[in-house]
């Protein structure tokens, strides 16, 4: 446990109750201000993505499935690519700066903030290898380390790297077309991946292009089955 917030920097105050006495203590390193800016994936969302449906308009709603990814699985070269996305929270304008300060001020520690989530959410997916998404080898100089990778780190997992990345523009500079045209930004550097069921880790999925990428390539190396967990639905 952190003696201070690692968003907001307050001190953190413990609850102290009977129970702590009784049951295991789960690690705080948010206030409850900033915990309650969280907002949890819940409702009806995509049956693939993962994308809460009741805010979507009824007709980009088709049955259990947002209409972006009904488009991708129209497409033959996309289709099935990637099993089943699953996230955790919600993108809002809080969880933004908290990623951000994360990623591109090298606040590490951040990533402990959500080991507890992380934890539990990949116990709920079948899977036999974690792989988390890979930056540029120019990216990772830069921030000192890979973000996806941290996340299952610090939740208590062993990341494999199967992945290289050899494209390092940024995918959130472009738009949706470019995304999902530009040319395979992966390399697999793994060994044998037959009949392997892959989970992605990456920190946010906004269109699913760079998870679709990884997904093909890990799926044309001969792994039976690729799904994904995001600390975030954009």
């Amino acid at each position: 446990m952190s003696d201070y917030c690692l968003s907001c920097h307050s001190g953190l105050i413990p609850e102290v109750s009977w129970s702590i006495f009784f049951t295991k203590t789960v690690p705080t390193y948010l206030c409850s201000s900033c915990e309650n800016q969280l907002t949890l994936v819940g409702g009806p969302t995509c049956k693939i993505c993962d994308r809460p449906l009741e805010k979507l308009d009824p007709q980009y709603v088709i049955g259990a499935t947002c209409y972006d990814c009904v488009r991708w699985e129209e497409d033959p070269e996309w289709q099935s690519a990637l099993l089943k996305n699953h996230s955790i929270y919600v993108y809002n304008d809080f969880l933004k700066e908290v990623i951000s300060q994360y990623k591109f001020r090298g606040d590490y520690i951040i990533a402990k903030a959500f080991s507890e989530n992380i934890r539990k959410k990949i116990k709920t997916i079948d899977y036999d290898i974690l792989v988390p998404i890979p930056l540029s080898k120019e990216r990772q100089y830069e921030r000192g380390f890979n973000q996806s990778e941290g996340l299952i780190v610090e939740a208590g997992f062993q990341p494999t790297n199967f992945l290289q990345r050899i494209h390092s523009e940024k995918q959130s500079k472009k738009s949706r077309h470019d995304r999902i045209h530009v040319q395979q930004v992966f390399r697999c550097i793994g060994s044998d991946l037959s009949d392997k069921r892959i989970l992605l880790i990456d920190d946010i999925y906004t269109t699913g292009s760079t998870l679709r990428h990884a997904a093909k390539l890990l799926k044309e190396e001969g792994a039976q089955s690729v799904s994904s967990l995001t600390l975030a639905r954009g």
